[in-house]
């Protein structure tokens, strides 16, 4: 019959903090981690994108707030990808912006 193992939580010891950073550190460097964040494209895009971060809204809040069942259409806002001017409206507005057209200067 195998032992069970009984977890004891307790405080780290100044030493025992330290030591682990250094560990934590040492992996990071030996495995860095992915970056597979894309880069907002540019113009509306990045204004999307902006103002969700500064509300701390993730992809599926913003759909939630807007009305959007689904939260790839928040992703495919923010990559520049074709939507539906309706759900680039809502979500406009659920952030508090304003979607307007304006003529190009000839």
């Amino acid at each position: 019959m195998a032992k069970k193992f009984q977890h004891v939580q307790r405080r780290l010891t100044d030493e025992e903090r330290q030591r682990h950073a250094l560990i934590r550190a040492a992996a990071e460097r030996d495995f860095p981690p992915k970056s597979t964040r894309r880069a907002a494209a540019p113009g509306i895009p990045a204004a999307i994108r902006a103002a969700r971060e500064a509300q701390g809204l993730t992809w599926y809040a913003l759909a939630q707030k807007a009305g959007i069942p689904n939260q790839a259409t928040i992703r495919d806002i923010e990559q520049g990808h074709d939507v539906k001017v309706s759900n680039l409206q809502a979500v406009a507005q659920a952030l508090g912006l304003n979607l307007e057209l304006v003529p190009t200067g000839a």
